[in-house]
């Protein structure tokens, strides 16, 4: 194996550069601002129901009620933990009260009312921002979240009362724009029609319902009252890219890939040197 030292310097370019941008790229797994209710993909206060096959990738919590229902099974909780008004669950369900605060106090940017729906005509897709419905929303379409090439723009929905989706409805990120950075705040309920595929965290005044096969491929459903689901798919696992989007690789694995590629430049190296010495060791008066 000959690899001249041209081609090493090109590969170690070459793998720094990549490590380095796929890690800067790497999705958050986390939001400060939900604090420790960021692990938790269902939380409620009063009651949690489930019918059917739901998967919950993510805690699912309960705080001051009793009442978690219709996991033992149908529905399955895959890499969390059933929290039921435990230590852990009163202090997210802590945090999501202070963030529901803060994000309501947000400085609005645009104010959407009597526009339309949301994925419809000119509200197809939107730029970072905080925007506002004095009243009611809904999302009747394919809505585009347009990050415009900054991973860290925020995109901020108050709603006045209820937060309603028609059936296949769906929100999409594009150009850097990441789950963990949308919000749907709401004064009242929030209410996802069947088989809508929606994306964020969404922060109830009151209850959250998601009808049949609706999924938050990379969120929450955070409520003051309940949350009621149907054969549904909620993950707060943003690595996981959902359908349509490249997966970024998780900064340890691309951290291991490095190392591989270094390791067998390194070999390459020791392999160079021990011929050269051989060679020169062969010479007449080398001794």
């Amino acid at each position: 194996m000959s690899i001249s030292p041209r081609s090493i310097s090109a590969l170690l370019a070459a793998t720094s550069l990549a490590t380095a941008f796929m890690i800067a790229a790497s999705p958050v797994s986390a939001s400060p601002i939900l604090g420790t209710a960021s692990g938790f993909a269902v939380l409620a206060s009063s009651a949690v129901t489930n019918t059917g096959s739901t998967v919950i990738t993510g805690d699912v919590g309960i705080s001051g009620g009793t009442s978690i229902t219709g996991f033992f099974p149908p529905g399955i909780v895959s890499g969390g933990t059933i929290h039921l008004n435990d230590g852990l669950a009163i202090a997210a369900n802590s945090d999501f009260l202070a963030a529901y605060v803060l994000l309501g106090g947000s400085v609005i940017t645009q104010n959407l009312t009597g526009l339309g729906d949301l994925g419809v005509g000119p509200l197809g897709s939107l730029s970072a921002g905080v925007y506002k419905f004095d009243s009611t929303a809904q999302l009747n379409g394919a809505l585009t979240l347009d990050g415009g090439g900054d991973s860290n723009a925020k995109f901020i929905f108050l709603i006045g009362s209820s937060l309603t989706t028609a059936s296949a409805s769906s929100v999409l990120l594009t150009n850097g724009a990441l789950f963990e950075n949308v919000f749907w705040w709401t004064d009242a309920a929030a209410t996802l029609g069947s088989g809508t595929a929606f994306a964020g965290s969404i922060l109830a005044g009151t209850s959250i319902s998601l009808n049949d096969g609706a999924t938050i491929v990379c969120g929450r459903a955070l409520a003051k009252a309940a949350v009621t689901m149907i054969s549904n798919q909620i993950s707060t696992d943003c690595q996981q890219a959902p359908p349509g989007v490249d997966p970024v690789p998780e900064p340890a694995s691309l951290l291991l890939f490095a190392f591989g590629i270094l390791a067998v430049i390194g070999f390459a190296l020791r392999r160079r040197r021990a011929r050269n010495w051989l060679n020169w060791a062969n010479q007449p008066g080398s001794r």
